[in-house]
């Protein structure tokens, strides 16, 4: 199949859009399948408001058309609700063409978190995107289950993976004398990260990542180590250091870091919320409280087998495989 897929999240941007969209685009063509991709450095753009690593294209709807007429495509899936995902779902409509969207943000809560506008208004915005799509892709039953709340298009399961082979239990770790708590993530007021750097524990925390809060929560938790933005081949390493991943969003729709500190052999203590609940369920491979302290320190009984042995039951090639099923049948 000849695929379109359409983002507006992509480089220099370092999250779980980006790494699903690279992930599933590898195994796709692997498959043999041909994966075109639209995304904004393709265009000039400029920087989102309150957030200048997200780069937008402001009016794309004249290449948009050009460019969607003169490429045929046998699937397009719009993975963003930003403008680039908009014109092309413009598009896709007018023409009657068909096409799949995805659910990997809760935009709402993201947008309520930086700005104050009700969740209401946004999924009024929702509802209006997705309604077309063939089916919206959504990576939990959770989300499935929000979507459908909400009315908003046709949601369907489309899992994740994790990259065993990269991330994976260091042979040669050493016990540490105190205990590590990491963070990885995007550092930002959205993902509740306070109340991970406010946690009273015995021991030190880890940060990594950037993101619109760092300088200020840098400036205000001192005791916490920020090690800025790491490339992907850095993270196992640092994971392995760790003796727990603390996730304090109450907002991701999914978390691949989850499954990749699990997979490293590191419990996870988190909220239960849509994202940790559906990744750690009753797997025992972390702990889940509303006390996020509390989760801490029993996730820290975990032997790290566990942990391991979990995260081996998510692939990119079976979650590729669920996509391309979905693609399929849109295109029918």
């Amino acid at each position: 199949m000849k695929i379109l897929v359409v983002s507006d999240a992509w480089y220099p941007q370092v999250n779980g859009v980006v790494n699903t969209i690279i992930c599933t685009t590898s195994c796709l063509e692997a498959l043999g399948h041909h994966v075109i991709m639209l995304t904004p450095d393709r265009f000039r753009t400029v920087p989102c408001p309150t957030y200048p690593e997200i780069r937008l294209y402001i009016f794309p709807r004249k290449i948009m058309q050009d460019f969607l007429k003169k490429e045929q495509f046998d699937a397009i899936h719009i993975a963003t609700e930003g403008p680039l995902g908009i014109a092309v779902r413009n598009y896709a409509v007018k023409n009657k063409l068909k096409f799949t969207t995805a659910f990997h943000t809760k935009f709402p809560d993201y947008v309520k978190a930086r700005t104050g506008i009700p969740v209401s208004f946004s999924y009024v915005f929702l509802r209006w995107f997705h309604k077309y799509s063939h089916a919206v892709l959504a990576p939990t039953q959770s989300i499935i289950d929000e979507l459908n709340h909400y009315q908003i298009g046709k949601p369907v399961y489309w899992p994740r993976g994790v990259e065993t082979d990269v991330f994976r239990p260091s042979m040669d770790r050493k016990e540490n004398k105190e205990p590590v708590f990491l963070y990885v993530g995007r550092v930002a007021v959205e993902k509740n990260i306070e109340a991970f750097l406010s946690l009273k524990l015995k021991g030190k925390k880890i940060v990594v990542g950037n993101g619109p809060s760092f300088a200020k929560f840098k400036s205000a938790y001192q005791d916490v180590i920020f090690l800025g933005e790491k490339r992907k081949k850095e993270l196992p390493e640092i994971y392995n250091q760790a003796d727990v991943f603390v996730f304090p969003s109450l907002t991701d729709t999914f978390g691949l870091v989850l499954l990749e500190a699990l997979a490293c052999g590191v419990p996870v203590a988190a909220f239960p919320v849509a994202g940790p609940i559906d990744v750690i369920g009753d797997s025992k491979a972390g702990c889940l409280s509303h006390d996020l302290g509390d989760a801490v320190n029993q996730a820290l009984k975990i032997p790290r087998k566990v942990a391991r042995d979990h995260a081996e039951r998510y692939s990119w090639q079976k979650a590729s495989q669920i996509f391309l099923h979905h693609q399929t049948n849109a295109f029918l």
